[in-house]
């Protein structure tokens, strides 16, 4: 089984709220593109909630999250994993990004939102112990999944829940 690598994160001075997956999907990889499988609703979500079409070129739509204090990255720098589903990940495997200096360097994010549980559990067990006093004053919270596989519920009920996401980063 080889060996897969998350992205560089996308990143701004001014972040208010990080945004973290777990691992990209083998089409993200393919494409070096967050989220790029077309039935993932992350885009649809950030699409609605910064007011612009889903059609946006790439970069432009990561323009839009630095200019609305979004940060986004993935708590697992490398690992292996057959195929994309989270539940395939060699935990053995997995090695963290380095979140901690990450949040140092950015010290007005506010908020980390995971995208799914398996971001949620690879923090608090890979990420959480190390951070600096002042980590636990960070507002941490799970969103559903934006993933197709999590199918539970429909994309206007993950819409709703990301909702969140805006207030953080709206809030001076």
């Amino acid at each position: 089984m080889s060996r897969i690598e998350s992205f560089p994160p996308v990143e701004s001075p001014a972040a208010r709220v990080l945004i973290l997956g777990s691992m990209p999907g083998q089409l993200s990889l393919d494409k070096q593109q967050y989220y790029a499988h077309p039935r993932n609703s992350f885009w649809f979500i950030m699409g609605e909630l910064f007011s612009f079409p889903i059609t946006t070129p790439y970069e432009d739509r990561l323009e839009i999250l630095r200019r609305n204090r979004i940060a986004l990255w993935d708590v697992i720098g490398s690992c292996s994993r057959p195929g994309s589903l989270d539940a395939n990940i060699d935990n053995s495997s997995l090695q963290p990004n380095d979140i901690a200096t990450f949040l140092a360097d950015h010290p007005r994010i506010r908020a980390v939102f995971f995208n799914g549980a398996k971001a949620e559990q690879a923090y608090q067990r890979h990420v959480a112990p190390g951070l600096a006093k002042g980590g636990e004053k960070l507002t941490c919270q799970r969103l559903p999944s934006t993933s197709p596989a999590h199918a539970g519920i429909n994309r206007e009920q993950k819409l709703a829940a990301w909702q969140i996401v805006r207030e953080y980063a709206s809030d001076p």
